[in-house]
């Protein structure tokens, strides 16, 4: 362990903004969140080091510094030897958002690493997963195609504008969780406010776009590259559950999406709840609180916002004194 790990501490971050033609005011008017004076905002890019977006430290040591820069200083301390691949990439692992799907997003498909190599220069691939915080009555989104689709057919019904009858839609409501594996048709529909947790990537393929426009001109589609990494074994898939992995009278975890690039559970803590745990260089950790409020160590968040532990940080706690339902991602063995 490097003489750098004597500084790391739970990390919080001034959020990267994004406007897209189906956002909303939500995350002001629901969540309390300050927003430009005017349009809509569309993502709230927690933790991120992107090209397209790199969130800022805003406590401690390395306030005032992007996650790309902490990121390139701390290395392995940071992200963990689990996520060593990332590093040879010149890659932070992992991105967080918030959603605020007030209109509907595009029918998309997103590519996995491989193919993102191959013809996205260094991005990588976008395996993801959806929290749903809000929902509008008879809410829905799209994942997977309808029993039946073929991959003529569907690109037959792509070309006379008619793939809405090969889309298969589910209703959610809060609290309900998805695991949205690279290659998987998907689109969130409106009416939902959504944090994502998925692999560092902002390349998406559009399908369908509801034939809608922005600034009078329709929206770019990737239909070439879309039919070359749409998985048409994703058949009309059902909400997972959740698998309830431990059970006391002050805390509840249970697993949500494990994939290769990372293990999400939500964990509930009631009054006077706790958890502990060792950064041992393994991997980092994420931690967010999405109802109710908790300190990690000596920082203190509220609803909705997230914390990144660096990998080689050591011995951590999370209280809460009133109750407090927690995101927790890490990378496991």
């Amino acid at each position: 362990m490097s003489s750098k790990t004597k500084t790391l501490y739970p990390l919080l971050f001034e959020p990267v903004l994004k406007e897209y033609i189906w956002g909303g005011r939500n995350l002001e008017t629901t969540l309390g969140r300050t927003l430009p004076n005017e349009g809509v905002v569309a993502e709230s890019w927690e933790i991120a080091a992107h090209e397209d977006g790199a969130s800022i430290v805003v406590n401690g040591a390395f306030a005032g510094q992007s996650l790309i820069a902490v990121s390139r200083n701390l290395g392995i301390d940071l992200v963990g030897r689990r996520n060593a691949w990332a590093l040879e990439r010149g890659k932070f692992p992992l991105l967080v958002k918030l959603l605020d799907a007030h209109d509907k997003l595009s029918v998309q498909v997103h590519p996995d690493d491989k193919y993102a190599l191959a013809h996205e220069g260094n991005e990588l691939g976008k395996t993801e997963m959806w929290i749903v915080l809000q929902a509008m009555p008879d809410a829905e989104i799209i994942l997977g195609v309808r029993q039946g689709t073929t991959p003529d057919l569907f690109r037959d019904a792509v070309a006379d504008s008619t793939v809405e009858r090969y889309l298969h839609r589910l209703k959610v409501k809060a609290g309900d969780f998805v695991c949205v594996p690279s290659g998987t048709l998907h689109a969130i529909l409106g009416g939902v406010l959504i944090a994502e947790i998925q692999q560092n990537s902002n390349t998406t393929y559009r399908v369908y776009d509801w034939n809608r426009s922005s600034n009078g001109r329709a929206r770019p589609l990737h239909l070439a590259k879309a039919l070359d990494v749409i998985n048409f074994n994703v058949v009309e898939p059902q909400l997972p559950v959740p698998e309830l992995i431990e059970a006391t009278p002050q805390r509840q975890r249970s697993l949500l999406c494990a994939n290769q690039y990372f293990t999400t559970e939500r964990v509930v803590l009631g009054q006077g709840g706790e958890f502990g745990g060792d950064l041992n260089g393994d991997t980092l950790e994420i931690w967010g609180v999405i109802d109710g409020e908790i300190d990690v160590n000596e920082t203190h968040l509220e609803a909705v916002r997230f914390t990144l532990l660096p990998a080689a940080m050591g011995w951590f706690r999370v209280t809460t004194r009133t109750g407090a339902t927690c995101l927790r991602t890490r990378v496991a063995e």
